[in-house]
């Protein structure tokens, strides 16, 4: 069975702001995440970059144009330069430490998404004793595990594609069950997932299964659509990202599973 972390002990299923509700505001800004906590939320979902001179940003992509007035990748500028970014035109791409250091009580998801993010995030997480409040995530296997080893402490992390790869497996076939306790075992206590990748089902009832039977949450991204929250949940699923913050909020208060706040 796996490990229990405080980052995961809240009462399910479990509510995640993805980027801090993107469908409703300036994604991973200040403003989405105030939105976010202001309607209850708790998970607050984003990703870890770093500028070239190591200066940690809660950003997603790899470069600044998609979402901002600037141009260049952030690997690549000096955080002098990205500092005059704005988000839609309006919003400062924010720190990530200075979002763990400002809500001391809330949860983050982060999506570490460059090697060189792993250092300045040990040590944003490190100076804001954040330790309980973080779960890491990564598309990059040897990334996540190297980001695990860099806080030089146990904390929750989610399995990385070939586990997720491996899970998926497990509920389909035999002979990856082994593999799968050794990582539960390891201390990886969630999976999270898509509803589906490249044609093939993901989240289905027997991954939940399987995932329930190693001590492992099931948390399921990105999902707007508030009929399909509806059906995961009936699949009994841990937990919803979703840029959709109001939705899941509603869909969650009907079923009285909404737990606003942190628990008692």
């Amino acid at each position: 069975m796996s490990r229990r972390f405080a980052f995961l002990d809240h009462p399910g299923p479990l509510a995640f702001a993805h980027r801090g509700g993107a469908a409703e505001g300036a994604e991973n800004s200040v403003a989405a995440f105030e939105r976010a906590i202001g309607l209850g939320y708790t998970y607050l979902e984003t990703d870890a970059h770093a500028t070239s001179d190591g200066v940690l940003l809660a950003f997603h992509d790899h470069t600044l144009d998609r979402v901002t007035d600037q141009r260049g990748r952030i690997s690549e500028l000096p955080y002098r330069a990205v500092k005059r970014a704005r988000i839609n035109g309006v919003h400062e791409i924010p720190l990530l430490e200075d979002l763990l250091g400002t809500w001391p009580e809330h949860r983050f998801n982060i999506d570490v998404k460059e090697w060189a993010a792993i250092g300045p995030l040990a040590e944003a997480v490190r100076r804001t004793n954040a330790y309980d409040r973080v779960c890491l995530t990564s598309f990059n296997d040897e990334r996540l595990l190297a980001a695990r080893r860099a806080l030089r402490r146990e904390v929750c992390s989610a399995l990385g594609p070939r586990g997720v790869a491996a899970l998926r497996a497990a509920a389909t076939t035999s002979g990856y069950g082994r593999m799968l306790a050794r990582l539960s075992r390891a201390g990886v206590p969630c999976a999270q997932v898509p509803v589906g990748f490249r044609g093939l089902r993901v989240t289905t009832r027997r991954l939940v299964r399987t995932a329930h039977a190693l001590g492992m949450q099931v948390h399921v991204w990105t999902i707007n659509d508030t009929a399909r929250m509806e059906q995961l949940l009936d699949l009994g699923v841990d937990g919803i990202m979703t840029d959709n913050v109001t939705g899941l909020r509603d869909v969650l208060d009907r079923r009285g599973l909404w737990h606003s706040g942190l628990a008692a």
